[in-house]
């Protein structure tokens, strides 16, 4: 695991662009697995401009979502299919055919999830895998107590957890109580994962990621086992961290195999 602490929100997202990008390069056909919420926002932000000012590529991506609403359908606003389409999908030029978001409305929602897990097989795994982190430690929505061997799968969502998304709804009643949801076990498969992190808010969640024990209590922190896993942090959400960090970050990150060794 290698924690990159940033000066801002802005550099934070950039540096996050930068090694989705160095990886798009050098794997034309990448396989993107993508992350809903504000977090990410400044990231695919940077991306669109790459792709309209440098010409990065994404004809040639397969992406694959970390979650979904149940019971929200694709063209309503605060579903993650409306979200990643207006934040990034329209702006860049990825094939739709190659574009993959949990169906919350599927007709049988378990044998999607089975479908889903099996697509991202045949499609040779992520390459790398964006996540962000709740206040209360979930990644994706795998929330406090999820198995950390868990797969794609139907979720009930904590009160935290729609508490914290209430904002985006005109009150709590239309929160959704379901969602699915890739798996700790599914997001732990891909190859690299880069969680991005920012305000004071996510403080203690990231100090249990990073820094606490590895437990299903705070399912973040099973990153902590993965081989290839990229922390980036605005100084803010990196407030509580005991820990020296971003040693020679540079080169761990961008030399081959990518391997942060730590």
């Amino acid at each position: 695991m290698l924690v990159i602490v940033n000066e801002t929100y802005d550099t934070m997202s950039a540096e996050a662009a930068r090694i989705v990008a160095d990886r798009l390069r050098k794997k034309p056909d990448l396989v993107l697995g993508l992350a809903t919420g504000s977090t990410p926002l400044g990231l695919y932000r940077e991306l669109i401009r790459l792709h309209k000012e440098e010409g990065l590529d994404f004809s040639k991506v397969t992406t694959f979502n970390l979650d979904e609403y149940v019971g929200l359908p694709p063209e309503h606003d605060q579903s993650f299919h409306y979200f990643m389409r207006e934040n990034l999908f329209k702006h860049i030029n990825v094939d739709p055919r190659f574009i993959h978001i949990p169906q919350g409305m599927a007709k049988d929602l378990s044998a999607f999830c089975d479908w889903y897990e099996q697509r991202i097989v045949d499609c040779g795994g992520v390459d790398i895998q964006i996540l962000g982190i709740g206040v209360n430690g979930h990644i994706a929505f795998n929330e406090p107590g999820s198995s950390l061997g868990s797969r794609t799968r139907i979720k009930t969502l904590t009160g935290t957890t729609r508490q914290d998304n209430a904002r985006f709804f005109k009150n709590l009643d239309e929160v959704p109580k379901y969602a699915l949801t890739m798996g700790v076990g599914t997001i732990m498969d891909a190859k690299e994962l880069l969680l991005l992190a920012t305000n004071a808010s996510k403080a203690a969640a990231v100090r249990s990621a990073v820094e606490g024990p590895v437990t299903a209590m705070c399912p973040a922190s099973i990153i902590q086992m993965h081989r290839n896993a990229f922390v980036l942090l605005d100084k803010e959400s990196a407030a509580e961290l005991t820990g020296t960090y971003n040693d020679t970050w540079e080169h761990k990150i961008f030399t081959s195999g990518n391997h942060p060794h730590g």
